[in-house]
């Protein structure tokens, strides 16, 4: 039997997935079955290109709400305990600077299915995360980027 992957998140990141759940499972799945009614009325199924459409949705959202539970069902919260507020770890907030006299970026280090960069939020399987986890202020740390290394500066952890 295969180890099922564990999802890294938050307790929001946790209720905005059984959001996301609750409206696939109810709104989406009958918007696309009534899709499928329409398209089906059309006629000749072999030369539908509407009900082809309506069945590969379906089959999207089918797949999405496989792929939620089963992020639900394997979540692991973070618990962002101040007990280690120096250290970077999964939760935490980090600000670093770009060396020699880059400026400053702030990310939160959260799990895979929470991930955004554009609102501020990586993956602790990003390259980034793994270079700053279980590191310290003040720590400079290298972190592999396709176009070579690069040295940040930790300046302070949230």
């Amino acid at each position: 039997m295969a180890v099922e992957k564990s999802y890294y998140m938050t307790q929001e990141g946790k209720e905005k997935l059984e959001k996301e759940l609750e409206f696939l499972k109810t709104e989406r799945r009958q918007e696309v079955v009534e899709r499928i009614k329409v398209a089906r009325d059309f006629g000749d199924l072999s030369e539908n290109s509407e009900y082809d459409a309506a069945k590969d949705e379906q089959a999207f959202v089918e797949s999405r709400i496989a792929q939620v539970e089963n992020m639900i069902r394997n979540a692991v919260i973070i618990e962002n305990d101040d007990s280690e507020t120096n250290i970077v770890s999964l939760g935490k907030t980090v600000t670093f600077q770009e060396l020699p006299d880059g400026d400053e970026e702030t990310y939160t280090i959260v799990g895979s299915a929470e991930a955004d960069p554009f609102e501020g939020r990586i993956s602790n399987d990003s390259p980034i995360a793994k270079s700053l986890i279980g590191c310290e202020v003040g720590q400079e740390v290298s972190v592999p980027t396709p176009a070579g290394e690069m040295r940040v500066k930790i300046v302070r952890i949230d």
